[in-house]
């Protein structure tokens, strides 16, 4: 029998608006169902989402569909990460306002991510310019003020003299302004500070706790809090080549066991002894100069060209005051890091090596492998940084690292220089306190007052919130609120004198950093209500980017324990599931006149080497490039309505899932998503061909006799297919899905002439298949349940429970260690032979992934016990 092709342009508007109707998709307000919070970090409104920016969102909303059908109260909600430069940039290119353009970015937006059929809660929905947002984040910001997590103080930063603002790191790019391309300056500024350095050792701790978490990415928040721990050590000053009143130079370091192979002395251009000297010192006062044109942060002076200049100052060894030591100025030492000093040791830092051979300072080996002849060994090109036994040490030779740590760690700790040891251990953090203040209009003003009188002050929260003015211009650089003839005036809330605002506006990382408590309460008169968002929080599954992996996580650890500390919530960690998925890539195509081109616009002909790319307008030939991460500067973006209009939201939805694992990148093409729409077709088929025949039918299954194959396939799939959602597994399950279609196609072709048992489990069975399909396609899951006369909306309907007695009888779950670490499982059937499951095992993805496409040495197989692949 002919059947009519699935129309997912007439059926997915129609089963969305079915959905919004119901109002299904909408937290409940009942304590006695379990809850379940899942979240995607949510999206900037740049303008419009392409379809990579939709693979983290779709998901998410796997995940929420099946715990929904397993009984939980789930919160799915959506919002906007709507302040930041980006608008303010188009307010000048444009001659629109911020606010005008952000949110018709969020209509345009907001369109499209209802398009992919998304089961997100609406009815939370919330910009963070939203002046409701913001007043609540003042309220915060004035609460930890009180608890003093605010400070304010002078610190370095990244200025651009053009645009008047401060820069983060991020946007200081080859020296220069990320918008205006002027040279960078770096400057002293006031700023507002949250101190989250206060919680540097819990934040540390804390990170073993996060056992849901990527190890990537606990072991890149360790290294960004980076403790450590060392001696602060005082270093005496040659009396007549110090600057007047200097008698010290205080370094802190990690390896005081190199302390012999020390051959000069740096200090950041920032530091005192710096700055005297350059007081009489022209050269160095020029230089110090040319180092506040660098970035601050510790990456940019990585790659920079590592350049000092000798202050003329000199340090007494503390082992041998006959030993003295030259003072450099040098461009890569942090004023900010320990006490802004180090002493270099060449032989066993390339930094330092680098530095003493470019400058000719001696390198003396201290450190030797174990077993090396201390004769023999030297130092010329390449650092030694590895541990070893201490040689040209004196008193240290032969010792290990760790005990001439603590031979030089003691005998300084009872030195003394000018009444106080000469050495402290100390333990010391890389982690800095959040700068948030940004000299720019689209932000969150800051609620503080400046009083000449009365000091700095705060908004009182009664007076909350600080609106932004709607009535500014752009014509000038620098931040409009400083130009406001009217905004910034204000009476002093202590003493009624003539005061002003603070012009400031709070880092857009400030907004993201608690949002998801937001979530919770958002139409809450308070940032929230903590019975309600207790009972919500941490969020069990968040799901994001890895270039979040820092900043944005540990910002947001840092509020949680804020907001705990000053009564708004009662936990410490926001996320207790983190997954970071990968991107979606796409190729890139170029004219020969350097434009870039969108997928669009071209045309792909042939195949292998005779591929080649043709620009539809011009007809003449592209250039064809590698594969990288969409972006709407390199064209190589997909619309989803492009998609949608083609082939529907559900092949867009099962192909991003399909063709790799999650957190592995996935190649958009074409040809994959046209692949994933025959497979919509296939199903459909399948389920329409067999509905007339089993119409009248209850679904049960069978367990003896040929219906008992369908009835095993089917809960066999439904056992696995849960388990690989629950570990996020979403293409080992539409893997599993595929198998049971396959094994579905001949028994279901046969029901016109099949009996009444067999038809019962087929009935069965394509229920269960609907429900499998219906987190990653639920458009056309809701269309095939239409057909075969199903009960209200799969959407809302309860995951079926698979039978023990259909699943165990075949199967068994090996163990498979890769060189003897268990790296993960193999399910497979009982009586499998060992070609079987070799081949099975090297299909693994883990295993693939380690191999890393060389052949294993050897496949050992324990018969249903246990296999071991030696690469």
């Amino acid at each position: 029998m002919a059947t009519e092709r699935y129309n997912p342009r007439e059926s997915e508007p129609r089963w969305q608006k079915a959905w919004e109707d119901a109002r299904l998709f909408e937290a409940k307000d009942d304590e006695s169902l379990p809850t379940y919070y899942v979240l995607e970090m949510f999206p900037y409104p740049s303008g419009r989402i392409h379809i990579g920016h939709t693979r983290n969102y779709t998901m998410g909303d796997v995940v929420a569909r099946y715990k929904r059908a397993k009984g939980f109260n789930v919160l799915h909600p959506m919002g906007w990460d709507a302040f930041g430069m980006p608008a303010e940039n188009a307010a000048m290119q444009n001659k629109v306002h911020p606010k005008e353009w952000t949110y018709q970015n969020i209509a345009t937006m907001r369109a499209q991510l209802k398009m992919m059929g998304l089961s997100l809660d609406w009815s939370r929905e919330f910009a963070t310019c939203d002046v409701d947002y913001y007043h609540r984040q003042q309220m915060l910001f004035l609460d930890f003020h009180a608890k003093d997590l605010v400070t304010r103080k002078t610190s370095k930063v990244n200025w651009d003299p053009v645009d008047r603002t401060v820069l983060a790191n991020e946007q200081v790019i080859d020296g220069r302004g990320w918008r205006s391309g002027a040279e960078v300056e770096s400057r002293e500024l006031a700023q507002w500070f949250f101190k989250i350095t206060d919680y540097s050792e819990d934040l540390l701790n804390a990170i073993d706790r996060l056992d849901a978490w990527p190890d990537k990415v606990r072991l890149m928040q360790r290294n960004w809090i980076g403790r450590s721990e060392g001696l602060s050590i005082r270093w005496p000053l040659v009396e007549d080549t110090a600057p007047g009143g200097e008698q010290e130079l205080e370094v802190y370091t990690t390896r005081p066991d190199t302390i012999f192979g020390a051959s000069f002395m740096a200090v950041s251009a920032d530091h005192p002894l710096a700055k005297k000297a350059a007081e009489k010192n022209p050269e160095l006062a020029a230089f110090i100069e040319e180092c506040r044109r660098v970035g601050t942060s510790a990456a940019s002076l990585e790659t920079v060209e590592k350049k000092g200049l000798d202050t003329g100052i000199r340090v007494r060894h503390p082992f041998d005051p006959e030993w003295t030591l030259p003072v450099y100025v040098a461009n890569f030492v942090l004023m900010e890091y320990g006490t802004g000093a180090i002493f270099g040791c060449p032989s066993g830092d390339q930094r330092d090596l680098d530095f003493a051979n470019k400058y000719g300072l001696p390198v003396t080996p201290v450190v030797m492998p174990e077993g090396a002849d201390p004769e023999a060994f030297q130092i010329t090109e390449e650092a030694y940084t590895d541990d070893g036994v201490m040689i040209n040490s004196h008193f240290l030779d032969g010792l290990s690292n760790d005990a001439a740590f603590e031979e030089v760690a003691k005998r300084l700790e009872n030195e003394t220089l000018g009444g106080k040891p000469v050495a402290e251990r100390k333990v010391n953090f890389r982690l800095r306190d959040w700068g948030v203040s940004r000299q720019r209009y689209w932000g969150c003003p800051i609620p503080m007052i400046h009083c000449e009188t009365c000091g700095v002050v705060p908004v009182p929260k009664e007076d909350l919130p600080v609106k932004l003015p709607d009535d500014i211009d752009f014509e000038q650089p620098g931040n409009p609120l400083d130009r406001h003839p009217t905004w910034r005036h204000v009476k002093c809330p202590k003493c009624g004198g003539d005061a002003q605002r603070e012009t400031d506006t709070m880092d857009t990382f400030v907004d993201s950093s608690w949002y998801f408590a937001r979530f919770t309460t958002p139409h809450a008169d308070t940032p929230t209500k903590p019975e309600v968002t207790n009972r919500w929080l941490p969020v069990d599954q968040y799901i994001g980017g890895i270039e979040h992996a820092i900043l944005h996580l540990l910002y947001s650890r840092f509020f949680t324990r804020g907001m705990r500390d000053t009564g708004h919530l009662g936990l410490d960690e926001p996320f207790r599931g983190l997954f970071t998925q990968g991107m979606v890539v796409h190729e890139t195509y170029r004219a020969k006149d350097g434009r870039w081109l969108a997928p669009s616009e071209v045309r792909v002909e042939g195949s292998g080497s005779d591929r080649k790319a043709v620009e539809i307008a011009t007809s003449e030939e592209v250039s064809i490039g590698s594969l990288e991460k969409m972006s709407k500067s390199k064209k190589n973006t997909v619309s989803p309505e492009d998609i949608i209009d083609s082939f529907g939201a559900d092949t867009a939805r099962w192909f991003m899932l399909s063709d790799s694992p999650p957190d592995r990148d996935v190649e958009w093409t074409d040809e994959g998503a046209a692949g994933a729409h025959r497979f919509v077709q296939r199903v459909w088929r399948l389920v329409t061909e067999a509905a007339p025949a089993i119409e009248k039918h209850k679904a049960r299954a069978a367990r003896q006799g040929d219906a008992a194959s369908i009835s095993k396939s089917a809960h066999k799939a439904l056992k696995i297919v849960g388990n690989d959602i629950e570990r996020l597994a979403f293409n080992r399950a539409i893997a599993r899905i595929h198998e049971l279609v396959r094994d579905l196609q001949g028994p279901l072709s046969k029901l016109d002439t099949a009996g009444d048992e067999t038809r019962a489990a087929a009935r069965e069975a394509i229920e269960i298949l609907i429900r499998l399909i219906a987190p990653f396609m639920p458009h056309l899951a809701e269309e095939c349940w239409a057909q075969i006369g199903g009960k209200g909306l799969v959407a809302e309907a309860v995951w079926p429970e698979y039978d023990p007695a259909l699943v165990v009888d075949e199967e068994i779950v090996l163990p498979v260690q890769i060189n003897g670490k268990k790296r993960g499982d193999l399910t497979i059937a009982r009586d499998a032979d060992q070609a079987a499951v070799e081949k099975a095992v090297l299909e693994l993805d883990f295993v693939q992934k380690a191999l890393n496409g060389a052949a294993p040495r050897k496949v050992i197989v324990v018969p249903q016990r246990i296999v071991n692949v030696v690469a």
